[in-house]
């Protein structure tokens, strides 16, 4: 699913990892010792990343000695323009769960996503004719970087890792485990796939079967996949395809079929999915040998404030949740009580537009939104 910025002066690899380790440590100095849970920003130095390097953000248990890493990766929007928009946020509920199950998870925007350096490779040209596979391998090539620079950190444990990746992040998951990293033991795909131009449309999805085929031909890392019965992206059909191909090849993955989610069980890997996918990863981690805590961390309280006037008992329930969120984000409530929640936007305009899009679709057409909050403060 998803910058271009103006160029800069392109600095040696060393200052950027220079660079980086001084972000990572003045942003851990910023975290309550109360805290179970910490989230850092950070900059991950590859090549063809500039200056810039890897947009990313670390979130690990608040305790002394390196965890295990569980490398995150996002999906590709449909319109390319919304690539730009991304953040390394947009994921942090879901590396919540990992991290109060004792894992240093770190999302990774790949190049030419939200601020993250270097331009798009993973384009697959031609819907007739599309290459999957070389789209995939561009993905790969700045996550087996990104577990380079990651395992040198102190937060680190690099002897046990996963790899977590929804869409074609998921994807980008299989690709790996064709080409893997030191210390790569599991990883998993949610919704993974690529070539989506529209609901229930792949282009040359024969095509799409064939990659899966040539990675599964290598890959022999265990995998875990999982799809939703209304996955408007990839439909349950045609995931089985993939699978099938996958493990014909000599790939190993646990394929699970999910209860339709939402409107479209594509986005399943979601805060809002998390009593769904959460038990089939415990399972699958578990088969794995990588359960790490006995007893999960909690997650974060919510600050002390209280929601705006005239907030609908709908969004109320929503309310200590969005509360937890991290910015930009925006909450948008119609005058019928639909609500709209938006977070790990861009910019707070970006966050207001998206969460009025979610409070409309939530909606009836004559149902009027406005935004009531706009990160942690009442709008007027």
């Amino acid at each position: 699913m998803h910058e271009n910025a103006n160029e800069k002066r392109l600095c040696p690899m060393k200052c950027l990892a220079a660079s980086a380790l001084i972000l990572l440590s003045f942003v851990a100095c910023r975290h309550s010792a109360a805290q179970t849970i910490v989230t850092q920003e950070i900059r991950i130095p590859t090549k063809g990343t500039g200056s810039k390097g890897l947009d990313a953000l670390m979130v690990r248990p608040n305790e002394p000695g390196p965890h295990p890493l569980a490398l995150f990766t996002h999906g590709t929007p449909r319109e390319p323009s919304d690539r730009s928009g991304m953040t390394p946020f947009g994921l942090q509920p879901q590396a919540m769960e990992f991290a109060r199950r004792g894992w240093t998870v770190v999302v990774v925007l790949r190049r030419g996503f939200g601020d993250s350096g270097g331009r798009y490779d993973e384009e697959s040209h031609s819907c007739a004719n599309p290459d999957y596979v070389g789209a995939t391998k561009e993905s790969a090539i700045d996550l087996r970087a990104a577990v380079a620079y990651l395992s040198t950190l102190p937060e680190i444990d690099a002897s046990r890792i996963i790899g977590v990746g929804i869409s074609t992040g998921g994807l980008a998951m299989v690709g790996l485990t064709a080409d893997p990293p030191p210390g790569l033991l599991a990883a998993i795909s949610f919704a993974g796939g690529r070539g989506s131009r529209a609901p229930d449309m792949v282009c040359n999805p024969d095509a799409l079967v064939d990659a899966f085929a040539t990675f599964g031909k290598k890959s022999r890392i265990p995998m875990l996949w999982v799809y939703s019965q209304n996955d408007h992206f990839f439909a349950p059909q045609l995931a089985q395809r993939f699978h099938q191909a996958f493990t014909r090849a000599g790939g190993k993955a646990t394929f699970i079929l999910a209860p339709p989610f939402s409107n479209d069980g594509h986005h399943l890997f979601s805060r809002s999915g998390v009593s769904v996918w959460a038990p089939m990863v415990d399972t699958f981690l578990q088969s794995q040998n990588l359960t790490l805590r006995a007893s999960l961390l909690p997650l974060p309280e919510p600050p002390n404030i209280d929601p705006p006037s005239g907030l609908p008992d709908r969004a109320r329930a929503e309310f200590r949740n969005y509360l937890t969120l991290p910015p930009h984000k925006a909450l948008a409530t119609s005058e019928e009580g639909h609500y709209g929640v938006s977070f790990g936007r861009r910019t707070d305009k970006d966050a207001e537009n998206k969460a009025l899009d979610n409070c409309k679709e939530a909606a009836p057409k004559k149902d009027r939104c406005k935004i009531a909050m706009l990160d942690d403060a009442p709008t007027p």
